[in-house]
């Protein structure tokens, strides 16, 4: 990747970063760790990868996205808002009621395609998306995001069953695998490794990625257009909390939102980054 698609997407992350600190902060509450931790993640798809546009909100031939881990929503607001389906200052009334910004993303809010949040229904939904895409004869992909502590749902297995089934070769999914969960490290809480094997036994194309490479993440998904009659998952080494010293691999953050001290640390350290970058 050249250096000035680097530095825009760098960027466009760190901004996205900032949503989501701001959104939490002013919902009072939320999921930073793991939204911080998909930031880059978010940038790559809706600025280089996926076919989407807020002026083409419900083209039916755009490509889909599915948040399965719905309760990193601010990540997802904050990338749409960068995206324009959205005012940034909207990213404000995170949780708020009578806001378009819920806690977990709502198919009523633009640019969101499907609801999510019950954990092992997200990806679910998007093996529908890409059967009927193939019913249909559709071009478009579908683009799914697990936390790594979601996969210790059995239902996540059914789909990934399904899935290979039905090769569904449209489909790409992502593991955001930051070895931790609500209650504590992965590997102490349930865990689900090994992973790619896993996924493998299941029929499905295993790649790995650096979350916070773009270099690396463009390398998997390019991988990723070749299959076969595969579905894809990516399983990306990630660090929640990404971008902010305190949060980072800090289970605290799963669910908590950063106080006036905290908000005022966290923007500083991020607009240090952006101007880091050039922005």
């Amino acid at each position: 990747m050249d250096g000035s698609k680097k530095n825009s997407l760098k960027e466009i992350a760190c901004k996205i970063r900032k949503g989501i600190i701001e959104g939490t902060y002013n919902a009072r509450s939320g999921h930073p760790g793991g939204s911080l931790s998909i930031a880059d993640l978010m940038a790559y798809l809706y600025f280089e990868k996926m076919n989407v546009s807020p002026d083409k909100a419900k083209d039916p031939d755009r490509d889909r996205f599915v948040l399965s881990k719905g309760h990193c929503a601010p990540a997802l607001y904050a990338a749409l808002a960068q995206k324009g389906y959205f005012k940034e200052e909207e990213l404000k009334t995170l949780r708020h009621i009578g806001s378009n910004l819920q806690g977990h993303p709502c198919i009523h809010t633009k640019g969101v395609d499907m609801s999510s949040g019950s954990l092992g229904q997200g990806i679910s939904a998007a093996c529908g998306m890409a059967l009927a895409g193939k019913m249909d004869n559709k071009s478009y992909k579908v683009y799914t995001v697990l936390g790594d502590g979601e996969i210790e749902e059995g239902q996540v297995w059914e789909a990934a069953m399904f899935a290979a089934h039905y090769k569904l070769n449209n489909l790409i999914a992502i593991v955001d695998y930051n070895g931790l969960q609500i209650d504590g490290r992965l590997s102490e809480v349930c865990s689900p490794e090994p992973i790619p094997e896993k996924f493998e036994a299941f029929g499905w194309k295993v790649l790995t990625m650096d979350a916070h490479d773009f270099d690396s993440m463009e390398k998997a998904f390019e991988q990723a257009e070749n299959s076969g009659d595969k579905p894809v998952v990516i399983i990306q080494k990630s660090i929640k909390g990404k971008g902010v010293s305190f949060m980072e691999d800090n289970v605290s953050w799963h669910g908590a939102a950063p106080n006036k001290e905290q908000y005022e640390q966290a923007m500083a350290e991020l607009d240090k980054q952006l101007a880091e970058i050039g922005g």
